[in-house]
């Protein structure tokens, strides 16, 4: 019987669970609220609330699952890439309890995390496929070949789709976070009310900086011409951001397809919460009889479970880590 205890900290989420081969019996997420007040993650502010944190969430975790901490044969946390004083928390708290229970400490990089939470639960994927990380730090398409290979074969050259989610929410007036918000408002709006540009970036790389820029202006003068604009038309205004913006992304996810050949698609990470892309990545797969896979709500923000999973993996390949391991903010794929 192999257990591990997994930690999350990259960012604004202080998590934690425990796998007991490969099976996740507890996942504990403490989210933070003091960022709502600043209309963002603020990275002093966020490393404090983990320090915090961790320890209720680790004793809830081990609890909830029913596991002692001298029965732990591994404790995993993420390296990177994430905000480097919240990454130290979670790093730090992992090698202490790895060096004061003589068991192995295990690396994760975040990103690998998320496109791996689709082997928590059933039904999985097959070997190849291509998975869509999305969130707000991230926007990549990833060729993943088994558990532990992964090539990112398009990405984002500025800003991550969550982000641009998130600023124009804040354009509009929205609490941090906003995409959610957006989110909501759209399933009463249209979406082909207003039309927003798209980037014609060639290959499979992205771009929202030009989205966003063009939200912008377009929000400065309609409300020129009329005060009342954003609220009159708010549910059409968030469909029709966003429409355009998983347009960007279901448009390169096609061309992925035609360029590998592999037909197996899922999706990870924050904005694959959002319901638009959810019901695109479903109707593209209909539509072409393609195979597509998306995780469950709980599995898409930042949590511990995909850390845990992650490192059940690596265990198996004994891919340990040695206790002068640091985190790395800019960690790679």
């Amino acid at each position: 019987m192999t257990v591990i205890l997994a930690i999350e900290s990259s960012c604004d989420e202080t998590s934690a669970a425990v796998s007991v081969n490969g099976i996740i019996k507890s996942n504990i997420v403490a989210t933070q609220s003091v960022h709502e007040n600043y209309g963002g993650v603020v990275p002093e502010l966020a490393s404090r609330a983990h320090q915090q944190h961790i320890i209720p969430v680790v004793s809830k975790a081990l609890n909830e699952a029913n596991i002692r901490k001298n029965k732990l044969d591994a404790v995993a946390f993420t390296q990177g890439p994430g905000l480097l004083g919240s990454l130290l928390v979670g790093a730090s708290f992992a090698k202490s309890l790895a060096l004061a229970l003589n068991i192995r400490l295990i690396g994760i990089h975040h990103m690998q995390a998320h496109v791996l939470s689709h082997f928590i639960d059933q039904p999985v994927p097959g070997f190849p496929f291509i998975c869509l990380t999305v969130s707000g730090g991230h926007t990549q398409l990833v060729k993943v070949s088994n558990y532990l290979e992964m090539e990112v074969i398009g990405e984002t050259r500025d800003d991550a789709v969550g982000e641009a989610f998130d600023k124009c929410a804040k354009i509009m007036g929205f609490p941090y976070p906003g995409g959610p918000l957006i989110d909501q408002y759209a399933k009463q709006g249209d979406p082909k009310r207003f039309k927003f540009p798209s980037s014609d970036i060639a290959g499979l790389d992205y771009s929202f900086s030009g989205v966003k820029t063009a939200f912008l202006y377009f929000l400065r003068d309609e409300l020129a011409r009329d005060s009342e604009f954003i609220v009159s038309n708010l549910p059409d205004i968030c469909a029709s951001l966003q429409f355009s913006l998983v347009e960007m992304l279901i448009a390169k996810v096609s061309m992925a397809v035609k360029k590998t050949g592999i037909q197996t698609l899922a999706i990870a990470g924050g904005v694959s919460a959002n319901s638009e892309l959810r019901k695109s990545m479903t109707a593209l797969g209909v539509e072409n009889g393609w195979e597509v896979f998306i995780p469950k709500f709980e599995y898409c923000t930042d949590n511990a479970a995909m850390i845990a999973i992650a490192a059940h993996y690596k265990f198996q390949k004994k891919e340990f880590l040695s206790l002068d391991a640091s985190p790395l903010p800019r960690m790679k794929m």
